[in-house]
């Protein structure tokens, strides 16, 4: 069994008072044994992160103190080039790996470059990283799902009117690759909240959603036993026929 987890986020007066925040969030969740934690996408006041070991060097030290692994959400971050980047802070209290964003959404594209590919991080479990508007696009999560990921991490910030379509996006991408979600939203005015994890089960063949969803600031966790998705998994892919 593995517990993961999802912080969903409001708004804060400056990046320090927001991480302060979260961090006794990632405590409390800490002290549960929560062992992966996933945030939302741009949820701090100043998105643009030069250095991610300084920014978030406080969630550094709740990784290693209680062997967690810390999606911190997605942030503009420039080096060489603009992309938007999620980190991954390992159960040591060292940045393991970063996902770059693969399809930035409409003003995006205007500064930010692509990331160009679909990565597997291994910590307590093999998963995979989708932000945001990557959600749109089925060969993302179905690459991820294919190259291992046993679940799937969405950091997230979805505007109140996309709330709708972000919850079918995200329940169909977990139905079509027969694998877990866990979905964190920013919730204030401007962005909807709705921060869901995604589980699935199966009734004489049929699979239908089982949704844990947060209402406002806080957070959730839930244990998975993730070997039993994988033989559903290999039968569905197994299932895809090539045409044209």
């Amino acid at each position: 069994m593995v517990k993961l987890g999802i912080i969903q986020t409001s708004s804060y007066s400056s990046n320090q008072n927001g991480i302060k925040k979260i961090s006794e969030i990632l405590k409390k969740m800490g002290s549960k044994e929560t062992e992966i934690v996933c945030l939302p996408e741009q949820w701090l006041k100043n998105n643009e992160i030069s250095n991610f070991d300084s920014e978030f060097s406080d969630f550094k030290k709740i990784a290693k103190e209680f062997s967690m692994t810390i999606i911190p959400g997605a942030f503009y971050h420039t080096k060489k080039k603009t992309a938007i980047v999620a980190p991954i802070i390992g159960p040591t209290g060292d940045i393991i790996g970063i996902q770059e964003k693969i399809h930035p959404f409409d003003y995006e594209r205007r500064s930010v470059n692509p990331g160009k590919e679909a990565k597997i991080f291994k910590t307590s479990c093999k998963f995979g990283v989708i932000i945001c508007y990557d959600m749109v696009f089925p060969k993302v999560a179905n690459n991820l799902a294919k190259k291992g990921a046993e679940v799937l991490f969405s950091p997230s910030r979805i505007v109140n009117r996309g709330i709708e379509p972000w919850k079918m996006y995200v329940q169909v991408r977990s139905l079509e690759n027969r694998i877990p979600i866990l979905a964190a939203n920013v919730q204030n005015h401007k962005f909807g909240g709705n921060s869901m994890i995604v589980d699935l089960k199966e009734n004489n063949k049929v699979f239908t959603t089982k949704i844990s969803r947060l209402n406002k600031e806080g957070s959730i966790s839930k244990e998975f036993e993730l070997k039993k998705y994988e033989s559903s998994r290999k039968n569905r892919f197994s299932d895809s026929n090539k045409f044209q």
